[in-house]
C-alpha cells in the first residue's frame, strides 16, 4: 500500500513531464514523422494536427508540472493518451509490410497506451492526496 508521504512524492509526475515535453518538443522539431501517422479522415492538414496534438503535450507537461493543476493535467494526460490511439493504429496498419523490427515497434505502441493511460491516472490520484499540516 502506498503510504501517505510516498503519494506526495513528484516521481511519477517528473516522469510524466519529461515524456510529455520531449514528445510534444519533438512534434515541432520533426513533424513529419507524426504527420505520416495523422488519420486521413481528420479534417484539415497533417500538420496541423501534429502541431496541435504537440501543442497539447505541452501545455499537459506545464499543467502535471505545477503542484496546483497536477490534478488537470493528470486526468488530461489520460484523455490524451486515449485520444492519440488511432495514429498508433495508423502507423501499425502502414507499417504492415516493413521490416520485422519496425513491425514489432509499431506494433509495440498499440498496447504501450494502456501503462501510459494508467501512468496518467496515477498521476492525476496522487494529486488528490493533500499533504497535512
Amino acid at each position: 500500500m502506498i503510504s501517505a508521504m510516498s503519494a506526495r512524492r513528484p516521481i511519477a509526475a517528473a516522469g510524466l513531464v519529461v515524456l510529455l515535453t520531449s514528445s510534444g518538443v519533438l512534434h515541432f522539431a520533426v513533424p513529419e514523422s507524426f504527420d505520416a501517422i495523422v488519420p486521413e479522415q481528420l479534417p484539415g492538414s497533417a500538420r496541423t494536427w501534429t502541431h496541435l496534438s504537440g501543442a497539447a503535450e505541452l501545455v499537459v507537461a506545464a499543467l502535471i508540472a505545477a503542484p496546483r493543476t497536477r490534478r488537470l493535467g493528470g486526468l488530461l494526460a489520460a484523455l490524451l493518451f486515449v485520444a492519440v490511439f488511432p495514429a498508433n493504429v495508423k502507423m501499425a496498419i502502414d507499417w504492415s509490410d516493413r521490416p520485422a523490427w519496425m513491425r514489432a515497434l509499431a506494433y509495440g505502441r498499440l498496447p504501450l497506451q494502456i501503462p501510459l493511460v494508467l501512468w496518467a491516472v496515477l498521476v492525476y490520484r496522487r494529486a488528490a492526496v493533500r499533504p497535512g499540516p
